[in-house]
């Protein structure tokens, strides 16, 4: 069996994580490397990459989260994770992996583990601006650990996919707006969006939007109700192409949906989870109003006064330093880093 260039990207659970492992993923492939997948059964791994022609080897182990379990349940898991774990350090011996790339999320202890365990190196990549409670622990043994909000990172860059930066434009004035809740949508955003189309169509504006699937018949009926002429889907692969039709956006605040919105340079209206862990949504969009660079709303706090603000700024000076915020060979850059050490 041949060792050499076997490669191991870790991690995931939701699409944040595995937008980042993708993009590392076809950045190892393209340099000839052979890359060997952990992940979970539980949350979005399988669905992203079992059949992804890119990954030689793929697992995904029956672990899951600590967090929000009873005792017991929490024993159960952190037994198992750690379990793995030495089988994760045999699949890093039998192929001969030196390198370990986390990118985080609870998919990614076992691996992470494992690294440290058979002394690999271990490298991580953390997507908010509050680090989770995996990275806290695993960061102490890593060889480095980059991010996009922490100034000590040695790469101050998010790897997306590079397709982004190729519809990159400045944005002037608001002609279209997308709202997007995320594949599972967010009835907030949705009854949001409904709330002020009127006065959208009233300003001739064009309406694109990302239901998810709970939500797309009702909204769909809103608009065909009240005559609005607007582009509804639940999910779409290729939201790219919606995305890049947009000059403003109303969006969760993930770190992945941040990162893209800012390479395509459109302003953003962000609506945090509110449940999400350590409040990390609302921290990643503060990052960026804190740099009056985006606007901000709690979703209990949602009123349509908001768009006064909205339609008075200066959306020309925010598209463009959007765009200085992030740059294209970000993914580039770290996987030099981690070939380099």
């Amino acid at each position: 069996m041949e060792k050499n260039n076997y490669i191991i990207v870790t991690g995931g659970g939701t699409g944040g994580h595995l937008a980042v492992a993708r993009s590392l993923i076809d950045e190892f492939y393209e340099r000839g490397y052979k890359v060997i997948f952990i992940g979970s059964t539980k949350g979005a791994d399988q669905d992203w990459f079992a059949n992804y022609e890119k990954i030689e080897l793929k697992y995904f182990l029956e672990t899951k989260g600590v967090v929000n379990q009873s005792f017991f349940g929490k024993f159960a898991s952190l037994f198992k994770i750690i379990k793995e774990a030495f089988y994760c350090r045999d699949i890093m011996n039998q192929y001969g992996v030196k390198k370990v790339i986390s990118v985080g999320g609870f998919s990614a202890a076992s691996a992470s583990f494992g690294a440290i365990i058979g002394g690999r190196e271990l490298f991580i990549h953390e997507q908010n601006s509050v680090m989770g409670n995996l990275n806290k622990i695993t960061s102490k043994y890593a060889k480095a650990v980059f991010s996009s909000y922490d100034q000590n990172s040695p790469i101050k860059d998010y790897p997306i996919n590079p397709k982004f930066f190729d519809h990159q434009k400045v944005r002037k004035e608001i002609k279209t707006i997308i709202f997007l809740g995320g594949s599972q949508g967010a009835t907030a955003i949705n009854n949001f969006a409904m709330q002020i189309a009127p006065i959208l169509k009233e300003k001739n504006i064009t309406i694109i939007h990302q239901t998810g699937k709970n939500d797309l018949q009702k909204c769909k009926s809103f608009y065909e109700t009240n005559n609005i002429d607007a582009v509804v889907f639940d999910f779409d692969k290729n939201i790219l192409s919606h995305m890049d039709k947009a000059d403003f956006a109303v969006s969760r605040s993930g770190a992945s949906s941040l990162w893209e919105l800012c390479a395509l340079g459109i302003p953003t209206l962000f609506i945090p989870y509110p449940y999400a862990s350590l409040n990390h949504q609302y921290f990643n969009a503060k990052f960026l109003l804190d740099n009056k660079l985006c606007f901000l709303s709690l979703q209990n706090q949602l009123d349509p006064k908001l768009l006064d603000d909205i339609f008075k700024a200066d959306l020309e000076t925010i598209s463009k330093s959007l765009i200085n915020m992030i740059k294209k060979d970000g993914v580039k850059q770290i996987t030099d880093k981690i070939l380099q050490d």
